[in-house]
């Protein structure tokens, strides 16, 4: 168990510090936002597995010599009010740690879930009040505001597409349809359970830089993934032209939509789709997705060896 203990912790610390700051200088996400989405969500499960295993492998390692026998021994000794002569101070400190890095994870997404459900649907209700569905642009919601401004609002029960006027003035019909393609992909392909995950992660770990760095390449990422899908219909160029319109007209979308346009998001993206880089070969691609679903199996299977 020791062993075992040893290579969670070791597969911790890597996916805790290394291995998100190499995904994040990489230049290959951009080639496949979706296939880099998958990576992220790995490395944010495998990370979490391994870090609560090793501390469970720790304190389970003074009591017996498997993690089973481990789990069996001290619920029996639960169940008898007491505790395990063996169990020393580090052995109880780990297993605290283990049960309250867990239970403040998932502290953590129930807020989040019910503070951005709560707020979408204040969300919905101004959107409702403040804005009216147009025969120009069919599917989407107007709203009267200066500044262009496009973003897509989801919620358990209704989705909406909001635009300003501001943006329907500026932009020219086909570059329209091209944010609005864009909108509707980041609904179909549910972004916003993604980013709320990530969001989730972030706010339970403030402190911890990694966690940040990954909300934001996963948002990034987003963006990306739902500019290929407005691609597919539309040319790079009204595209592009959106979103220098969008990222430089100063308005903003509120935090719990999927972003819109930004000056830090729209660099990257425009640079992307003028490049028009090539996609991955097909074996690179099975190959990330084999060692995503690897490393996720890590941590379960060190903990049923051990």
């Amino acid at each position: 168990m020791v062993i075992a203990s040893a290579l969670l912790a070791a597969l911790a610390f890597a996916l805790a510090w290394p291995v998100p700051i190499m995904l994040a200088r990489a230049t290959w996400p951009s080639r496949a936002p979706a296939v880099a989405l998958v990576v992220w969500q790995a490395i944010a499960i495998a990370g979490v597995l391994s870090t609560i295993g090793a501390l469970v492998t720790i304190g389970l390692s003074g009591i017996a010599p498997t993690v089973s026998k481990g789990l069996a021994t001290l619920a029996s000794a639960a169940m008898s009010g007491s505790a395990p002569p063996e169990l020393g101070a580090l052995h109880i400190f780990a297993l605290c740690c283990a049960v309250l890095f867990a239970g403040h994870l998932l502290l953590s997404v129930l807020t989040t879930v019910v503070r951005t459900e709560r707020e979408r649907r204040r969300q919905h209700d101004l959107v409702a009040l403040l804005s009216a569905p147009t025969s120009s642009v069919p599917g989407a919601r107007v709203m009267e505001y200066a500044a262009p401004v496009a973003y897509c609002l989801p919620g358990a029960f209704r989705t909406a597409t909001v635009l300003t006027d501001g943006l329907v003035k500026a932009l020219s019909a086909d570059e329209l349809n091209a944010v609005i393609s864009h909108e509707r992909a980041h609904l179909t392909q549910q972004h916003h359970l993604l980013l709320l995950a990530f969001r989730a992660w972030r706010k339970a770990l403030p402190w911890f830089p990694i966690a940040t760095r990954a909300s934001d390449a996963v948002g990034l990422l987003v963006e990306m993934r739902a500019d290929d899908t407005a691609r597919a219909e539309f040319s790079a160029d009204p595209l592009v032209s959106a979103i220098i319109t969008v990222a430089t007209g100063g308005g903003g979308s509120p935090d719990v939509g999927v972003a819109d346009a930004t000056p830090q998001s729209a660099a990257p993206r425009v640079t992307r789709l003028l490049a028009q880089q090539h996609p991955l070969p097909s074996f690179a691609v099975v190959g990330i997705f084999a060692a995503s679903l690897a490393l996720v199996l890590v941590p379960p299977v060190l903990l049923l060896s051990a």
